[in-house]
């Protein structure tokens, strides 16, 4: 990770400047321009300018087909769908919670965004083991095999009761998923169980030890 220089000068009114700049292109909508960003907040145009063009660089704004006016960005959409998670997550956790008191292994919670598998409780006493990884790759943790077997469901319907991976992220351990199911069955989360490999032999018990939690957090997260 690039280390973050600290700030001097004019910098903390750049910061300031860029924040407008994404609340104002959030207010109008897609295809405000430059121009008009530079009219509504005075900024001088060189530095709308400037700002426009690192917010498209860091992916935090787009620019629109016609390459005049700019939309938001990838890293927003992230952004919202992360607070908005939390925001669902918060009144899931006390069950979350209980089920880690009554597990000897880790237990975490992801929701699913746009085909991304999001973490919003992870077990602080078993972290994950690669966040990254996991975000990127939904081939190697059972809470992305869980989201891949959904995609599969919906060509030829087949509910998924766990997915699981053994030693794919660190040797001699795996995880099970089950999925967690808004009102009208829709996937919306994953709640997995991080423990020793030995201990996925009995699928079907861990399942039983996790179904009510999951089916109790279906309410919660669906809305």
């Amino acid at each position: 990770m690039n280390a973050i220089p600290e700030l001097s000068g004019r910098q903390p009114g750049a910061v300031h400047s860029a924040f407008a700049v994404l609340e104002e292109v959030a207010r109008a909508g897609p295809g405000i321009t430059a121009q008009q960003l530079s009219a509504r907040l005075g900024l001088p145009r060189a530095t709308a300018y400037r700002i426009l063009n690192l917010l498209v660089q860091d992916e935090y704004l787009v620019r629109m087909p016609d390459l005049r006016g700019f939309a938001l960005g990838r890293k927003v959409a992230e952004l919202a769908d992360v607070a908005q998670a939390q925001d669902a997550a918060a009144t899931a956790r006390e069950a979350v919670a209980e089920l880690r008191a009554r597990i000897r292994g880790g237990v975490h919670l992801a929701v699913y965004r746009d085909d991304r598998v999001v973490p919003v409780d992870v077990d602080p006493d078993f972290p994950l083991s690669d966040p990254k990884r996991i975000g990127s790759d939904l081939s190697v943790s059972a809470l992305g095999r869980l989201l891949l077997a959904e995609q599969a469901a919906r060509a030829v319907p087949s509910p998924t009761r766990f997915t699981t991976q053994e030693g794919e992220l660190v040797p001699g351990f795996g995880c099970l998923a089950v999925p967690v199911r808004g009102g009208d069955q829709r996937l919306v989360a994953g709640l997995a169980l991080a423990l020793p490999a030995a201990r996925l032999a009995d699928r079907d018990g861990l399942v039983s030890l996790v179904a009510d939690t999951a089916v109790r957090l279906g309410p919660l997260l669906g809305r």
